[in-house]
């Protein structure tokens, strides 16, 4: 037996170990003190949860891709896919995208024509979801579904002027998205086309620069994007970022590369996410950026050779909008490459998924990461993080997470070879689709969690840029003490998740006044939205009510598009 042999041999015993270890006769883990708990949702969703995206109807959109022969769930009526150009199947009667209804944990199957292999995606301020490119016959198309009970996708084969495969998505101030990127494109465009140079893709030098080229892999795919609070773009890839201004396509600032010099974007892939924004009527609105995990410059070539390095086990913080700006680096419990970055209603960074060794991609990485980290971003630094309770199941390449309303984390996919195979492997294809809810939602902290009473989430309430409303919050026991001063409104505008990065995830601390007690265990306040587009881009947001780190269940609104900032942006 080879050493590999004997080290993948190895692997999979501990694997079991830890899953025994976990788990008691009934299958439910062992409750540990306010370090989160795992669900099991569903034993079977049909597809791998490569990509997904919640919508404002409370439904999870979840795609894989359309060339690896047969999923486990059929499409309706008999309906099928035929593609001729299919190098798996011609015909193809099983769905490759899945709706899931959180409030029912029911599924219902989606039809998709076109490959969404590593594809990328956003939301438009109307609450449609606009996803973008893939391969093959995928790598131009733009596809659309809205949040209603019976729609389905609706494709445009040419939407896109070159083929985008591993492109990153963002919204906005004015409502439409840029897609950046993409492999052998150091450029980027947008959807929908609205000027003339609309209809030409806009070339991106820095993406050039930071592909590696020499070392036969890019590490420059799925960039991080984010909106600055400037209306610029943050961009990183690689191990190097810029602000850019995509107005008139020049840099605006170059950042200090990353300490360690190693690269964070795909295949060495870690995760990245922008840090609350605060103080939001401020002059100067600060905004922070933190990218965590990945892979050493090495690490992907040497596992396609059956060599595993250890994951990175920093992170990187940086304040963007510093005159002067330079990252911090904070150690983490352990390695991870492949990890997600989930931006909490308090605030708080769940870093969840991933392996400690390797690299992404198909059997690249091994030794998967069970346990999340918690991240508090306002602690002192040294005392930020603490490992929570594990999962059962290993969540490798093409894994997924996304917030649901209610504050769970949903978290799906991991499908690291190719095709669906779930026997005789170390890490077979999975269909399992879990929740994790952080600790804040532990039964001991009910009484401090807040509920929204109004607004009521029965239809998303329309808001504009800097307009004030009443909230009222109640409490389950009246002999609480309510902290005034501990008490703040969020947010949260849910992403697209795929390969570790959340794209357009971003989370906003309103500004809130004064608690008045109403009696009957409520309270109430005002709310004041956001001044600014650039703070906020157009769209659907879930709000929630804090109280002493505890997030109530949120409200779905949406603040509504500025027209006056669509012409330039």
């Amino acid at each position: 037996m080879s050493s590999l042999q004997l080290k993948l041999l190895f692997l999979l015993l501990s694997s079991v170990f830890h899953v025994l270890l976990f788990a008691t006769s009934n299958g439910a883990q062992v409750p540990h003190e306010a370090k989160g708990q795992w669900q099991l949702l569903q034993a079977n969703i049909g597809i791998v949860a490569m990509h997904m995206q919640l919508l404002h109807n409370d439904r999870v959109i979840i795609l894989d891709r359309t060339d690896f022969g047969f999923s486990n769930i059929s499409l309706p009526n008999g309906t099928c896919r035929h593609d001729p150009g299919d190098t798996a199947v011609k015909i193809d009667c099983t769905a490759h995208s899945v709706e899931y209804d959180i409030a029912t944990n029911t599924l219902r199957p989606l039809f998709i024509q076109t490959n969404t292999w590593c594809s990328s995606g956003s939301v438009d301020p109307y609450g449609r979801l606009v996803q973008t490119g893939g391969n093959g016959d995928g790598s131009r198309a733009v596809r659309t579904i809205d949040p209603c009970p019976a729609c389905n996708w609706n494709e445009d084969p040419n939407g896109l002027l070159v083929k985008r495969w591993y492109s990153t998505n963002h919204m906005l101030p004015g409502g439409r998205h840029i897609i950046v990127g993409g492999r052998g494109q150091f450029n980027f465009e947008f959807f929908p086309k609205r000027n003339p140079a609309d209809f030409r893709p806009h070339f991106m030098p820095f993406l050039k620069d930071t592909t590696d080229n020499l070392r036969q892999e890019e590490n420059n795919l799925y960039p991080f994007v984010f909106l600055n609070v400037d209306g610029n773009l943050f961009i990183f890839a690689n191990n190097r970022a810029i602000l850019f201004n995509y107005r008139n396509n020049t840099v605006v600032k170059t950042y200090p590369a990353i300490p360690g010099g190693d690269p964070r974007c795909y295949p060495s892939t870690g995760s990245a996410v922008l840090l609350p924004l605060n103080n939001l009527e401020s002059e100067t609105v600060e905004a922070e950026v933190l990218i965590c995990g990945g892979a050493t410059s090495e690490a992907f070539i040497l596992a396609g050779q059956g060599t595993f390095l250890n994951a990175l086990n920093t992170c990187a913080r940086m304040k963007l909008t510093d005159q002067n700006p330079n990252w911090s680096l904070e150690t983490m419990p352990g390695g991870r490459v492949m990890n997600d970055l989930i931006t909490l209603p308090n605030g708080d960074v769940l870093i969840i998924n991933g392996a400690s060794e390797g690299s992404a991609g198909y059997d690249y990485a091994v030794n998967p990461v069970f346990a999340p980290f918690l991240y508090k971003p306002n602690d002192p630094a040294g005392n930020r993080f603490e490992e929570l309770n594990p999962s059962k199941i290993a969540r490798m390449y093409h894994s997924t997470a996304v917030l649901a309303r209610d504050g769970r984390v949903l978290v799906g996919g991991s499908n690291p070879r190719s095709n669906y195979v779930f026997k005789g492997v170390l890490f077979p294809t999975e269909l399992r689709f879990e929740s994790f809810s952080p600790p804040y939602l532990d039964p001991q902290f009910s009484d401090l969690r807040p509920a929204i009473v109004s607004p009521n989430n029965l239809s998303p309430r329309n808001l504009t840029y800097t307009e004030s409303f009443k909230m009222v919050i109640s409490f389950k026991d009246g002999r609480v003490v309510v902290a005034p001063d501990l008490v703040s409104v969020t947010m949260y505008a849910p992403p697209f998740n795929t390969h570790s990065f959340s794209m357009n995830q971003r989370l906003l601390v309103l500004s809130n006044g004064e608690l008045r007690n109403t009696g009957n265990m409520s309270y109430e306040f005002d709310v004041t939205m956001p001044p600014s587009p650039f703070l906020a881009p157009p769209g659907f947001y879930i709000l929630f009510a804090v109280h002493q780190g505890i997030p109530s269940e949120g409200i779905w609104i949406q603040l509504q598009e500025i027209k006056k900032y669509q012409p330039n942006y």
